[in-house]
């Protein structure tokens, strides 16, 4: 027998010893009854009895010690499951369930204290904290910028981008210093997200977007959509040729496929950032994404009414595109219940059965027509271009931005760009045998 288990017996049988002794002590020790020697029999036959059953209770707590010493030697003999070890909490809050994803925002900054005005919206709006936690991730090292970050608390992350020196850069690039860091910025606070928070999806926006009552919304939505389509890469909150008289308000809820990468407020899965880390540029990273060999034929998804607008001007840019385009994009001000609706329309087979019949089946019109408000009872109408000459000059004629990167228009999706134009839906197309983009067009 175990030497603990010994032990207990011992003290068990110590333990009813000295309760018998104490028992004989009192009936020793007890004074007669007042009633004389009539009563001793009775009181003798009544101590008896108790002293009978206060041996019962000792002999029964003497059972309970040996079961509860043969329990224990058992426990002792069976092999011990090792703690289970906890993920650290940033693990936990990354893993994404089926019903509510997290989806981070990150947020890019630098030397814009303006970054108030982009932080104010998303919290305004955020419908939770703990499904989509702010993260700004700030280079630049500007006091003021930090101390306006720093203001909201536990509300967003801070995190700082450790280096903040000059890039080497070929002398023809030496005006172009900006680009790369913002290029090196993106990298790293990528890496944060994806490596150092092990986050599964992340939305990316820069300091000077607005976003709308819905941007939480349209993207909770779509996320599911981008998880189970591999031929999207992307999600993106703008619209490149959404100036307010050019889309059609009323129509919120539309969605389409894009062939152009967008950006300004987007969402991307950490198996896309798997893919391009390793080749991330050192510079002019958007209009790398854009390229052949990173898009890989892959589509966004970008809405009819945009649900980011950018105020911000100043940049390593100096106001390219602002003045003539971006401050005049809609911001769409009326929540639509996203996740409510069926958006099964925007995967591939569905989109183009729906989408190529609609575009190539509206009435071909002249841009004449159009600039004159002609033939208005066509309604959508269908505006096609052959080559890239044609293109741009029939874009700059409407209004639409002009520019293609490797061969794909803004906003176009197999080089069709759709718009609105005098209050009516138009279609700027190439013909109906169109086979793939030019590259060289630019």
């Amino acid at each position: 027998m175990p030497k603990k288990s010994r032990a207990a017996l011992w003290g068990a049988a110590l333990f009813l010893l000295w309760n018998l002794l104490l028992l004989l002590l009192f009936l020793r020790s007890r004074p007669p009854a007042n009633a004389g020697n009539a009563g001793l029999p009775a009181e003798l036959i009544r101590l008896a009895q108790d002293a009978e059953a206060e041996l019962e209770r000792q002999k029964e707590l003497l059972r309970q010690i040996h079961r509860l010493s043969g329990a224990w030697q058992r426990r002792r003999r069976l092999p011990t499951a090792p703690s289970p070890r906890l993920p650290p909490p940033a693990v936990v809050a990354a893993s994404p369930s089926a019903a509510e994803p997290v989806l981070p925002v990150l947020v890019l900054a630098c030397d814009r204290s303006t970054v108030r005005r982009c932080l104010d919206k998303l919290l305004r709006y955020r419908p939770s904290a703990q499904r989509f936690p702010v993260i700004v991730s700030q280079d630049c090292g500007h006091a003021e910028t930090a101390r306006v970050i720093a203001s909201y608390g536990d509300a967003v992350a801070h995190i700082r981008q450790p280096d903040l020196s000059d890039i080497p850069v070929p002398p023809e690039h030496r005006k172009f210093q900006g680009y790369y860091k913002i290029a090196r910025h993106y990298r790293w606070a990528l890496g944060q997200v994806f490596r150092a928070f092990r986050y599964r999806a992340a939305i990316v926006v820069e300091d000077d977007l607005e976003v709308a009552p819905d941007f939480f919304e349209y993207f909770q939505a779509l996320f599911p959509l981008l998880q189970a389509d591999r031929s999207l890469w992307c999600v993106s909150a703008w619209n490149d040729n959404g100036k307010e008289q050019m889309v059609d308000a009323a129509q919120a809820e539309l969605l389409y496929r894009t062939d152009f990468f967008p950006g300004l407020g987007w969402l991307l899965l950490a198996e896309l950032w798997d893919e391009l880390e390793p080749k991330w540029p050192k510079a002019f990273w958007d209009d790398w994404m854009r390229q052949p060999e990173q898009r890989r034929g892959r589509s966004c998804v970008r809405p009819e009414v945009s649900r980011t607008m950018t105020f911000g001007r100043k940049g390593v840019s100096h106001g390219q595109f602002f003045d003539q385009y971006l401050k005049f994009i809609k911001l769409n001000d009326r929540f639509v219940p996203f996740t409510q609706l069926d958006l099964s329309y925007l995967k591939k087979d569905e989109y183009e059965r729906s989408f190529l019949p609609r575009v190539y089946s509206a009435p071909e019109v002249r841009v004449e027509e159009l600039q004159g408000n002609r033939r208005r009872d066509l309604g959508a109408v269908r505006l096609q271009y052959r080559g890239r000459d044609a293109f741009k000059a029939f874009a700059k004629a409407l209004g639409l931005m002009d520019d293609l990167k490797s061969g794909v228009p803004r906003a176009g999706y197999r080089g069709i760009v759709s718009f609105v134009y005098r209050g009516r839906r138009v279609y700027l197309a190439p013909p109906q045998d169109w086979t793939g983009y030019d590259p060289t067009w630019s």
